[in-house]
């Protein structure tokens, strides 16, 4: 068994989680059983002070009990340089607060390993970083230009527009050719956002579902698809999506062939990939979940195989 490691979780809340559906919880249960050390702090909490980063934290417990699923215990400030690994957890936005934060762990990895590595987290966005590999993705506009917008809906006419940091589902909308609400919807984003938006031509099969596949240091551990509820342009869990056991088509195999070892030679360690039909859609980075719901359908333990990674890697 490799020797025990110290963790430090900068994560949003504990108290807020589902125990049943974050991944963070049930890597933090498997860290635990291995003997590893665990530490909580906010991002709120983190600082630079004289070229040292610290945390204010407190050592952490977990259980899979609802509703008292964690102990804490007392408030200490944690040098993270002195820990063995920082896991990355917090939910984007993406915003400058987030790539702040990057720059803050930046200092103390990769001596203290930061999953994921907080540079390449930066550098890749998830609706950016996937643009490097335009012949695995549908056809993409990434613009504030209207009239560069109006010009792919009258080539594609079908299609998604949606803001360039969203997270969650949040602001996806689905342009039917016949919809009259493109150009007030544009005002709208053009008042709500200061970045380009992402358009891109629908995909009938997202009907089917929208497939999240785990990769684990650049290669695939497992997949959920996520299929949309009636009605509904999203397949988002958190909005009615409902989860369907699934296995990799050869494209999908194809499309992890040729992301993984980008995504290992940049130190992303814990990736979600969202496929739909035989497009590549996003990759995310940042804090993807979905291991829980492979775990349960397959009967495998995905939090075990990101632990071994992250152990290699130590």
């Amino acid at each position: 068994m490799a020797r025990p490691l110290k963790v430090a979780i900068q994560m949003d809340p504990i108290e807020s989680i589902n125990i049943d559906a974050d991944s963070t919880f049930a890597l933090a249960l498997e860290a635990q059983a291995r003997g590893h050390g665990l530490w909580h702090y906010l991002p709120r909490h983190l600082s630079l002070r004289t070229g040292r980063v610290v945390a204010r934290g407190r050592p952490l417990s977990v259980r899979r009990v609802k509703g008292d699923h964690f102990a804490f215990g007392a408030w200490e400030e944690l040098d993270l340089a002195t820990m063995d690994v920082v896991l990355m957890r917090q939910d984007p936005p993406f915003d400058m607060a987030y790539i702040t934060a990057t720059h803050l762990l930046e200092h103390i990895h990769p001596k203290t390993l930061v999953v994921n590595d907080p540079a390449s987290v930066r550098n890749a966005p998830e609706k950016l970083f996937v643009t490097h590999f335009p012949q695995l993705m549908p056809p993409t506009l990434i613009s504030s230009d209207r009239e560069a917008i109006l010009d792919f809906r009258r080539e594609h006419e079908d299609i998604i527009v949606k803001p360039l940091f969203g997270n969650g589902g949040a602001g996806v909308f689905h342009i039917r050719p016949d919809d009259e609400n493109l150009t007030a919807l544009l005002e709208m984003f053009t008042q709500m956002f200061r970045e380009p938006l992402v358009v891109q031509r629908y995909i009938p099969a997202v009907r089917q579902g929208d497939k999240r596949i785990i990769l684990v240091d650049g290669k695939p551990a497992g997949a959920v698809n996520r299929v949309p509820a009636a009605g509904e342009a999203r397949s988002n869990l958190h909005v009615g999506g409902k989860p369907v056991k699934s296995t990799l088509t050869a494209r999908e195999q194809e499309i992890c062939a040729t992301i993984g070892p980008e995504l290992a030679a940049r130190g992303m360690i814990f990736v979600g990939i969202d496929v739909i039909g035989d497009y590549l859609t996003e990759i995310n980075v940042t804090s993807p979940t979905g291991i829980q719901e492979i775990d349960r359908f397959d009967g495998v333990k995905i939090e075990a195989d990101i632990w071994n990674a992250i152990e290699r890697r130590r």
